[in-house]
This record gives C-alpha cells, sequence and structure tokens, in this order.
C-alpha cells in the first residue's frame, strides 16, 4: 500500500465525506436561498429543456442504478446470472450514460455561449460541469472496455465502499483495478468534495412534491423573445406585467 493508493482511496474518500456533511448543513443553514437549483429558465428556455431533461433522467436512473449494486450486491449477481438479464442491465446503464452525457453538454454548451447565463454563472458551476462530463466519458469508456460492469461492481467496489463507511477501509481490490476505473472512483470522489459549493447541492432538496401538485401554467404577459434576446439592455422602467 502506497501513498497514492491511501491519498485516494482512503484519505481523500473521507475528506469528500466530510466536505460534503458539513458543506451542505452550511449552506442550508447560513444560505438557504442558494440552497437552489438557481434556476435559469426566464434567461433561456429552448436549449435548457434538451439539457436539463435528459440529463436529469439519466442522472436519476445511473444514480440508482449505481446505489442498488452499492446496497444489494447479492442481488445483481443473481440477476446477472442469466446473460440475457445481464445484457439487459448493461445495455440500459449504458443507454443511460449516453442519454446523461448528452444532456449535461448541452447544459455546459448553454452555460458557454449565452452572454446572460455567463453573468450568472460562477467558475466552480463550470468545473464541476467538466468534471461531471469526464466522469460521464469514463463511466461509458469502462462501460464498453470493461464489460459487465455491473458484476465485479458488486464483487469489488460494493465492499470497499462498505468499508470505507464502516471506518474499517480495505483497498486491497480496488488498486489491482486498471487505471481508468481508479480515476472514475477518484472524480466522483472529488465531485462530492466540491458539491456543497456549487449549485448542485440542491439535489438534497430535490422537489418531489412537483410530482403531485396541480399543474401549473405560466402566462407571459411581454414579448418573450425580446426578453430573453441577450443584447436586451437592461432597464429601471416598472415590469410590463404589473
Amino acid at each position: 500500500m502506497n501513498a497514492y493508493n491511501v491519498i485516494f482511496f482512503v484519505a481523500l474518500p473521507y475528506a469528500a465525506l466530510l466536505m460534503f456533511l458539513v458543506g451542505t448543513i452550511y449552506r442550508y443553514k447560513a444560505t438557504k436561498f442558494k440552497f437552489s437549483s438557481l434556476s435559469s429558465q426566464f434567461l433561456e428556455t429552448r436549449k435548457l429543456y434538451w439539457g436539463s431533461v435528459p440529463f436529469h433522467w439519466g442522472i436519476l436512473f445511473l444514480f440508482f442504478g449505481h446505489l442498488t449494486a452499492f446496497l444489494l450486491p447479492s442481488s445483481i449477481l443473481a440477476w446477472n446470472q442469466q446473460p440475457v438479464r445481464l445484457m439487459i442491465l448493461e445495455v440500459s446503464a449504458f443507454a443511460g450514460g449516453v442519454v446523461t452525457l448528452f444532456g449535461l453538454i448541452g447544459l455546459f454548451y448553454r452555460r458557454l455561449v449565452d452572454a446572460r447565463l455567463r453573468k450568472v454563472t460562477s467558475i466552480i458551476d463550470i468545473v464541476l460541469e467538466a468534471l461531471l462530463i469526464t466522469e460521464i466519458f469514463l463511466g461509458l469508456w469502462i462501460a464498453f472496455g470493461f464489460r459487465w460492469g455491473s458484476s465485479w461492481f458488486a464483487t469489488v467496489l460494493s465492499p470497499y465502499l462498505k468499508s470505507i463507511f464502516t471506518f474499517s477501509p480495505n483497498i486491497d481490490a480496488v488498486v489491482m483495478l486498471p487505471f481508468v476505473i481508479q480515476l472514475h472512483i477518484i472524480l466522483a470522489f472529488i465531485i462530492f468534495l466540491i458539491i456543497p459549493f456549487t449549485r448542485l447541492v440542491h439535489v438534497l432538496v430535490y422537489p418531489l412534491s412537483y410530482l403531485w401538485r396541480p399543474y401549473q401554467k405560466v402566462i407571459w404577459y411581454w414579448d418573450r423573445k425580446k426578453v430573453r434576446d441577450p443584447q436586451t439592455s437592461w432597464t429601471m422602467h416598472k415590469p410590463q406585467n404589473n
């Protein structure tokens, strides 16, 4: 066990978990308003739709897939005993990754090309989206180049992650993985480390009530194209919808 392995597979996970816990609690207590996603839909909506919808559906699918493999590794291994079911799981996971990457690239492009959005975008948001794109790309690379990831996740990564949470880290199997898989793991911890400093912190207060609340209809009383035009200068006159 060398210094590299100790730093990235023992120290980094605990630093990320500690920062995630303390940082999110502080953000919620000190800056509750900024705990939301700080939506920019009123500034631009068309590119947002094609980025946000596939990203959110895709990332939820990937998250719960990884969570299931972590919490129920024996069930995943039992499911994978049938080749057809294993293939269905692998293809579905790969498709979810492609959808997530498509949406994330759309959101990243939207942040870069729209002048109004750049005004409300911080450096850490750009860094986070770049890391997420890299993370998803690495996941697709692993899924394509190192097949049957759901099985070796359940047999290698699940025990490793459980050892982290039980404060008895065992990295013997993780250090034997190919470098691209190790990098995928390291980036995941780095993303958790910086989440409290970004708008992604809103995942902890996901508005589940949206699923059953009455339909909300928004009516515009002014020209949407004019309002969303980046060349339109800001004025102090009374809003037209008041």
